[in-house]
């Protein structure tokens, strides 16, 4: 039976380089579980391992989409449940022994939700957005829509906040879409293989710590010419231009804030996006947590994946 190994945590952890020496040892492949580099040209503020990285293991799910298409959550599940079901022939220049059910494979990534799409099997409505019929809800006053949703989906008027505009809008669009209540579509259904979720964690100061030298290296790597190259091509309304790191550098090609300043609220903004991506794991009792600054993180973890894959494969003889 195939197994997964999950790497997950808070932005600047180190997850992407431990999983890297990871897979290397296991001789496997790596899925990215990051909401942003799945798309194309967003490459240094989005962290992306380097195409010398890419060389030494094979990287999935990254450069898949064009920037001015959606990647939804349905979607990512849907291409990473299919490389893990049927994991793709290795290239000649790297021969890795994927046929084998033995060999786990390595879903790595802090987005939260893509993350539980796979290892929870969260059931999601396949309805893309509807401009239009958004932009009638949007028209109607909150008070309005969520009586609305209350009429036609109980069940989910009692789980979303009378306050929540977004949730109750895409609520009503997937009802009057398919017909169906979205609480009757949701749920889950978790995979029947194994699932080893490693997450990584260290404390405040060294969070910031590391947060401060990444930003400082991506800018020294070429973000601010990468965010000029991008609302050149695809102009400066593009949202993902309004995502962390891009945004204030933005400000800063605007001549709105300096460049330090601009460094120093990248910074402060991925501080805060850190935080809440340690509160989304931490909800997560299956997660076992390691020192992102351990000195023996890699052997730690190494050991930790080799024990469970005897424990598995004892039990699946069994």
């Amino acid at each position: 039976m195939r197994k997964l190994i999950v790497v997950c945590g808070a932005t600047a952890t180190g997850k992407s380089g431990l999983a890297l020496e990871l897979a290397r040892r296991a001789e496997s492949l790596i899925i990215s579980a990051d909401s942003r580099q799945v798309y194309r040209e967003f490459d240094i503020g989005t962290a992306k391992p380097t195409l010398s990285e890419q060389k030494l293991i094979p990287h999935y799910l990254i450069d898949v989409c064009a920037p001015t298409d959606t990647m939804t959550v349905a979607d990512y599940q849907e291409r990473a449940q299919a490389l893990i079901e049927h994991p793709p022939a290795p290239p000649l220049s790297a021969p890795l022994p994927l046929n084998s059910t033995h060999t786990p494979l390595f879903l790595v990534g802090g987005t939260g939700l893509y993350i539980r799409a796979i290892t929870r099997g969260m059931k999601i409505p396949r309805v893309a957005p509807q401009p239009e019929l958004r932009s009638q809800l949007e028209s109607i006053s909150q008070g309005q829509l969520y009586t609305m949703l209350q009429q036609v989906d109980p069940i989910a008027g009692q789980k979303i906040h009378s306050h929540d505009k977004i949730r109750t809008i895409r609520a009503l669009e997937v009802f009057y879409i398919t017909g169906c209540p979205i609480s009757a579509q949701q749920g889950e259904n978790p995979p029947s293989y194994p699932i080893l979720s490693i997450g990584l964690d260290c404390d405040s100061e060294n969070i910031t710590k590391r947060i401060s030298q990444r930003t400082q290296q991506m800018i020294a790597d070429g973000l601010v010419a990468e965010v000029e190259r991008l609302c050149e091509k695809y102009g400066v309304d593009l949202p993902l231009l309004n995502t962390l790191g891009y945004q204030e550098i933005k400000q800063y090609l605007h001549g709105e804030i300096s460049l330090s300043q601009a460094q120093d609220l990248i910074v402060i903004h991925t501080r805060q996006f850190a935080k809440r991506q340690r509160t989304w794991f931490r909800a997560y009792p299956e997660i076992e947590w390691f020192d992102a600054n351990s000195p023996d993180l890699l052997d730690i973890t190494w050991q930790r994946i080799q024990d469970f894959l005897v424990t598995k494969m004892q039990g699946s003889r069994e």
